[in-house]
């Protein structure tokens, strides 16, 4: 009788246990959340073309670019339409956290430091660095030692800024939050150059030849952030599972170089 007893007791412990542990896990419904909204709420910056930019169609402003293409297959891989919101650069990580928006894409590089706050699909689009300076000085600076006492600048909260503050530790650095603001600086002579994405710069390149190039000087990229990547939620972990199903596609079947080359193509047309 005693032995019953005990087995009982046990049984009604162990089944406590198992309850408040399932308690203490919360369902993952991050995808159903936004089937059950019908909109998949997109946070991104739309000044870092050709991943995103603005164009006026039909008379209205819209957002386009490499990332938006992306976003609107994940879109459909769900089963729900796509929302945009344009904000800054340096807020995108604090607006997914506060579920203002449900994914980043925004030209965003998988860092170590931004992995602490957020998951990351893979990459799809690798990163190079470069210094982009006024039309005729690109051989003046050949080396991180001429940008010594230099105004550089860099977009607040990016891999470009980190960049800066690891390896040019002698110039002044000037951060904003719109790479548009930088370009124009640079023009008007307050900035001896800017840190900016390869492809980014050969676009200011190609719509204004005349005013800028790229400089000599080699600019490291660490390995640990050399890919462009998609933001989710830590525990949204069924969403980035389907984000990455998405990428892993795209990838096998060469859409991700085809919707690359369409956003260049639409930039360089506007």
């Amino acid at each position: 009788m005693r032995s019953k007893k005990w087995l009982l007791t046990l049984s009604l412990s162990l089944l406590l246990v198992l309850t408040l542990a399932g308690c203490g896990q919360q369902r993952d419904t991050s995808v159903k959340k936004i089937q059950d909204k019908k909109v998949l709420v997109v946070g991104t910056e739309a000044d870092f073309a050709p991943f995103e930019f603005p164009v006026i169609k039909n008379g209205q402003k819209q957002i386009t670019g490499y990332d938006i293409y992306i976003a609107r297959r994940i879109a459909k891989k769900l089963g729900v339409k796509l929302e945009v919101q344009n904000t800054t650069f340096s807020s995108l990580i604090t607006d997914l956290n506060q579920n203002k928006v449900d994914i980043v894409m925004a030209g965003m590089t998988d860092t170590p430091a931004r992995e602490k706050s957020v998951a990351f699909s893979m990459g799809y689009y690798k990163v190079k660095n470069v210094l982009l300076v006024q039309k005729g000085q690109a051989t003046t600076y050949a080396h991180i030692s001429d940008l010594a006492g230099k105004s550089v600048g860099a977009q607040q909260a990016s891999l470009q800024e980190s960049i800066a503050k690891n390896h040019l530790t002698k110039s002044n650095l000037v951060t904003e939050s719109n790479v548009n603001s930088l370009a124009s600086e640079l023009q008007n002579g307050k900035l001896s150059g800017v840190i900016l994405d390869s492809v980014v710069a050969d676009n200011f390149i190609k719509q204004h030849p005349d005013k800028y190039e790229v400089a000599s000087i080699a600019l490291p990229t660490p390995k640990s952030q050399r890919n462009i990547s998609i933001a989710t939620r830590k525990g949204d972990k069924k969403l980035l599972k389907q984000v990455n199903l998405v990428i892993k596609q795209m990838k096998q079947t060469g859409e991700l170089d085809k919707l690359y080359q369409q956003a260049q193509d639409e930039e360089f047309s506007k």
